[in-house]
C-alpha cells in the first residue's frame, strides 16, 4: 500500500538495508500475521467462538442427522482394527486408504475399552467433536496467517463451524472430516509467518496424511503448494517447495507399496487389488450434471442448499471476487490458495457426468468460509482505504463503524434467521428413533441371536454385534451377501439361508442391484415396523427360511 506520508518527510532506507524484493508475501492493512498463542484478543475471540461451535455441534449429536451406512462402515472398520481382525470387518478391497479408520480406531479406543457396548455410530459421533474443534481453530489460525483482520478470521470460523450445513455434516463419522483437519494443518504450516523449512516439510507430511485419510484431498494439493510458494522466503523457496512435495510424495507412495508387499497391487485370481479399487472409483456410474433437474447430482446440490445457501453460494462468489481482484488486492493475493481450492473443487463438481457424493462439500467448507470472509474483508478494506484519502481519521473511524453496523444488520436480517431454523432442527430433532427401536427389538425379541443370520446395513451392524450376533456369518452387512465371495460361499442357498432382513431405507434402495438381498425382501414379511414413510425401518422375517446354516 502506498505511503500517505508527504514525500519530503519519508525516510529513505539505505540500499544495503532494504529488504529483498518478494522475500515475504504481501500484507494487507491489517498488518503481519499474529501468533495465536501470544495474542490475548485472538485467544479470547477464538475460545469464545469455539465454545459456541462445540455446543451447537454437540447438542443432540446422536439423534440428528439420520445414521448413514457410510458412518457404520467406517466405524465397523475401526472396530475391526481394534479387535486385531485386519483392516476391515470384511475383506479389505482398497475402496479407500485405511489410515482414516485407523485414526478412528485410535480416537474411539479408550471409550470402547471402557464400555464396549458403546461402540455404536450414535454414541461414537461424540469423538467427531474433537475433529471439529481442531479444524475450527485451524481455520482461525490460517485466516490470521493469511493476513485477515481479527474480525474476518472470526467470521471465517463462524461460517465454518455454525453453518447448518457444517453442523450436520461435521457431526457424522466421515473420513472427509478427518482429512479436512489434516489439510488445514498443512495450509497453516505452509503459511507459517516464521517460514522455517521444517514448516514446509511438515506441510507436506500433513498433506500426505490428508490424502491417505481420504484420497479426494489430492484435488486441493495445487492450492496448498501455491500457498507454500507465496509464503516461503525467496532465497529458500526452491528448497521449501521441494521438501514439501518430496515429503508428500514419499509418504503417499506408502499406500501402493503396502499393496505391492501384500501382492495386491495388480489384479489377479483369488485376491483383491489396488488397481481394481482405483478402477472402480474412477469408472463408477456418474450421477449426472449438477445443474440438470432430476439427476442425482442435482439432488445432492439441493440437499446442500436446503441446509444453507449462504456458505456455498457466498463462498463461490467470494472466490470469484478474489480471483478477479488478484492483481489489485493484497487480500486476494494472500488468499490465492483457498480461492484456487474452491475453484478446483467447483470445477470437478461441474463435470457433465461425474459422481457427486453428498459428503463432497465437506472438503470445500473451510475454503468457502475463508474466501467468503476474505472477500468481505477485501471489500471493506477497499472502502476504508478510499475514505482515508478523502477524510480525516475521525471520519474514517465513523465510516468503519458504519460499515460494520450495516454488514451486521444485513447478516442479522438474512443469515441469522435461516441459520437459526437449520441449527434448531439439528439440536432438537430425533431422526434416529427408528434405528434405536429396531436395534432394541433385534436384541430383545430374537431368542438365539448367536445362531441367527440377518442382513442389515452397517449403521446397525455394530449394534447387533454387541447384542450377541456373530460378526460376519451371523449379522451380515447386506452388500456382502452379493459382492463378497467370502460371504456368498456361506450362503449356498442364497436368501433361504437367512432368517431376518432389517430393511432400512438404504437396504430397500440398493436391493434393486443385489439379487440375494432383493430375493430376501421379496420372500419375507414384516414382523415389526418403526417409523413411517420412506424413513421407516422394517424388520422382516424370511418365509420358510431354514436358518442356522453356516
Amino acid at each position: 500500500m502506498t505511503s500517505t506520508l508527504p514525500a519530503a518527510t519519508a525516510t529513505k532506507v539505505p540500499a544495503q538495508r532494504q529488504p529483498a524484493h518478494d522475500t515475504a508475501p504481501d500484507r494487507p492493512a491489517a498488518g503481519p500475521p499474529t501468533r495465536l498463542r501470544s495474542s490475548r484478543p485472538d485467544l479470547i475471540l477464538c475460545g469464545v467462538l469455539l465454545v459456541a461451535i462445540l455446543v451447537v455441534q454437540g447438542w443432540n449429536i446422536s439423534a440428528y442427522p439420520t445414521l448413514s451406512d457410510d458412518e457404520g462402515t467406517y466405524l465397523a472398520q475401526a472396530w475391526a482394527v481394534q479387535q486385531g481382525d485386519g483392516l476391515a470387518h470384511y475383506t479389505y478391497w482398497y475402496d479407500h486408504p485405511p489410515l482414516g479408520w485407523i485414526q478412528l480406531a485410535l480416537l474411539t479406543w479408550i471409550p470402547a475399552l471402557l464400555s464396549p457396548e458403546s461402540m455404536t455410530v450414535g454414541t461414537m459421533r461424540a469423538v467427531m467433536l474433537l475433529i471439529s474443534a481442531a479444524s475450527a481453530v485451524l481455520v482461525y489460525v490460517l485466516a490470521r496467517r493469511l493476513s485477515l483482520p481479527r474480525w474476518a478470521a472470526g467470521l471465517a470460523m463462524v461460517l465454518f463451524g455454525l453453518s447448518p450445513l457444517s453442523v450436520v455434516l461435521q457431526r457424522e463419522i466421515f473420513l472427509d472430516n478427518l482429512a479436512v483437519m489434516w489439510t488445514l494443518l498443512a495450509f497453516a504450516l505452509a503459511a507459517s509467518p516464521s517460514r522455517h523449512l521444517w514448516h514446509h516439510f511438515g506441510a507436506g507430511v500433513a498433506a500426505a496424511t490428508a490424502v491417505l485419510t481420504k484420497e479426494t484431498m489430492l484435488l486441493v494439493l495445487p492450492a496448498l503448494f501455491v500457498t507454500a510458494w507465496r509464503h516461503s522466503h525467496r532465497d529458500t523457496r526452491k528448497f521449501a517447495l521441494t521438501g514439501a512435495v518430496t515429503a508428500c510424495a514419499l509418504i503417499g507412495f506408502s499406500y501402493p507399496l503396502f499393496a505391492l508387499l501384500k501382492g495386491e497391487l495388480l489384479p489377479g485370481s483369488g485376491h483383491v487389488s489396488l488397481w481394481d479399487g482405483i478402477t472402480y472409483q474412477l469408472t463408477r456410474p456418474g450421477s449426472g450434471f449438477i445443474l440438470d433437474e432430476g439427476t442425482g447430482s442435482y439432488g445432492v446440490l439441493q440437499s446442500w442448499l436446503y441446509y444453507d445457501r449462504v456458505l456455498p453460494l457466498g463462498g463461490l462468489a467470494g472466490a470469484l471476487l478474489l480471483l478477479v481482484l488478484w492483481r489489485w488486492s493484497v487480500t486476494a493475493r494472500a488468499l490465492a490458495g483457498p480461492a484456487l481450492a474452491v475453484a478446483v473443487l467447483a470445477a470437478l463438481a461441474l463435470r457433465p457426468d461425474g459422481y457427486l457424493p453428498a459428503m463432497y462439500v465437506i472438503q470445500a467448507l473451510p475454503f468457502l468460509a475463508l474466501v467468503l470472509a476474505g472477500g468481505t474483508a477485501s471489500v471493506a478494506h477497499a472502502v476504508l482505504r478510499r475514505r482515508r484519502s478523502e477524510a480525516e481519521r475521525r471520519a474514517v473511524t465513523r465510516g468503519r463503524y458504519a460499515l460494520v453496523t450495516v454488514l451486521a444488520l444485513a447478516a442479522g436480517a438474512y443469515v441469522v434467521p435461516r441459520w437459526y431454523d437449520g441449527d434448531r432442527t439439528a439440536v432438537t430433532a430425533d431422526a434416529n428413533a427408528p434405528y434405536e427401536a429396531a436395534s432394541r427389538w433385534m436384541a430383545e425379541e430374537v431368542e438365539h441371536p448367536a445362531d441367527t443370520r440377518v442382513l442389515v446395513d452397517d449403521a446397525l451392524w455394530l449394534d447387533l454385534v454387541h447384542a450377541g450376533y456373530e460378526p460376519g456369518p451371523g449379522v451380515i452387512w447386506f452388500y456382502k451377501a452379493d459382492l463378497d465371495p467370502a460371504v456368498t460361499k456361506t450362503l449356498p442357498r442364497g436368501w433361504r439361508d437367512l432368517e431376518y432382513v432389517v430393511a432400512s431405507p438404504t437396504v430397500r434402495r440398493d436391493a434393486v442391484d443385489l439379487p440375494t438381498v432383493k430375493a430376501a425382501i421379496e420372500h419375507s414379511a414384516p414382523v415389526a415396523v418403526f417409523g413411517t414413510g420412506e424413513d421407516r425401518i422394517e424388520i422382516r422375517r424370511i418365509q420358510h427360511a431354514t436358518g442356522g446354516t453356516r
